[in-house]
C-alpha cells in the first residue's frame, strides 16, 4: 500500500498542481487522472471507465472564485485508487468522489490562503527592490510547498485508510449499496445537466435530440455520434464560410460605382446563364 499511496500522491502533485501552475492545461480533470491512476495501479481498463464516469460526474463543475462545490482532481485519484484496489469499478468510485472532493476544496481553499497568502508581503517587497529572479523562485518554491502539503492528502488517505475502507464496505448491506450504486448512475445525468444549463441554446436544441433519438432509440455507440457530430460541424461551418463571403461580395458590390454595379450584374447573369445551359446539356 505505501507505492499506491505514493504514486497516487505523486500524480495528484503533477496534475492538480500542475492544472494551476501551468493555467487551463485541464491536467485536472477525471478524464486525466482516473487513467494514469489506472496505469500505475496495473489496470488501465478501470481507470478509463472510472475516469470517463467521473468527467460526466463533474463534467458541468466550474469553480470559479467563491462560486466553487468540489475539487474533481483529488476526487477522482482516490475514488479511483480504492475502487480498483477494492474491485468495486465506478460504482464505489462516485460514491466515495463525491464527499472526497468536498474534503479536497476546503484543503485547498486553506493552502491558499494560510500557505501562499502568507507570501504576499514577501512577494511585495521583492518587486519593491526589483529583484525578478527571486519573485521567481519564491513563486515556484511556493506552489511546490502548497501541492506539495496537499499531495500528503490522498498519501494519509490511501495508506491508513483503505482497509477501514474494505471493513466499512463489507459492512454495508447489499440494499444500501445498490441505491449508491443506482445515485452513482444518475449523477453523470446531474453533471450533463448542469453544463446543459450554461450551454443551452434554442438555436442548437434540434442537435440535442438528435443525440438523444440516436442514442435512446437507434443504439448507436458514441463514436458513430462523434464521427456525426464532427461531420455536422464541417457542413455548418462550409455553409458559414459561403454566407460570409457571399456577404463580403454584396458588400463590395453595393460599393461600386452604378456603371461598373451594372457591368459586374451583367457579368453574373451570363455565367448564371452558363451553368445553367451546362446542367441542361448534361441533363439531356
Amino acid at each position: 500500500m505505501l507505492y499506491q499511496a505514493a504514486i497516487v500522491a505523486l500524480i495528484v502533485f503533477v496534475t492538480v498542481g500542475g492544472a494551476e501552475s501551468l493555467g487551463l492545461s485541464m491536467l485536472n480533470r477525471p478524464i486525466v487522472i482516473g487513467p494514469l491512476v489506472g496505469l500505475a495501479l496495473g489496470d488501465v481498463q478501470s481507470g478509463l471507465l472510472i475516469g470517463a464516469a467521473l468527467e460526466a460526474v463533474f463534467m458541468g463543475v466550474v469553480n470559479i472564485g467563491g462560486a466553487s462545490s468540489a475539487e474533481p482532481g483529488l476526487a477522482t485519484a482516490v475514488g479511483a485508487a480504492f475502487a480498483i484496489h477494492l474491485g468495486g469499478g465506478a460504482a464505489v468510485a462516485i460514491p466515495l468522489a463525491i464527499p472526497i472532493g468536498l474534503l479536497g476544496l476546503q484543503v485547498k481553499t486553506l493552502t491558499y490562503i494560510f500557505i501562499v497568502g502568507s507570501f504576499a508581503p514577501v512577494f511585495d517587497r521583492l518587486a519593491a527592490q526589483g529583484k525578478a529572479k527571486s519573485i521567481v523562485g519564491l513563486h515556484f518554491g511556493a506552489w511546490a510547498l502548497q501541492w506539495g502539503l496537499y499531495a500528503i492528502l490522498p498519501f494519509v488517505g490511501i495508506l491508513v485508510g483503505s482497509d477501514a475502507i474494505q471493513v466499512a464496505v463489507d459492512a454495508i448491506p447489499d440494499v444500501i449499496m445498490h441505491g449508491l450504486e443506482i445515485c452513482g448512475n444518475l449523477l453523470p445525468a446531474v453533471g450533463m445537466a448542469m453544463l446543459m444549463k450554461l450551454l443551452w441554446d434554442r438555436t442548437i436544441a434540434v442537435f440535442f435530440f438528435l443525440g438523444f433519438v440516436g442514442v435512446a432509440y437507434l443504439q448507436l455507440p458514441l463514436i458513430a455520434l462523434a464521427v456525426i457530430g464532427v461531420i455536422i460541424a464541417v457542413v455548418i461551418g462550409q455553409r458559414d464560410y459561403q454566407a460570409s463571403k457571399l456577404a463580403r461580395e454584396m458588400d463590395q458590390l453595393a460599393k461600386l460605382p452604378a456603371g461598373e454595379h451594372a457591368v459586374v450584374m451583367a457579368g453574373a447573369g451570363a455565367e448564371l446563364d452558363d451553368l445553367n445551359a451546362e446542367e441542361e446539356d448534361f441533363l439531356k
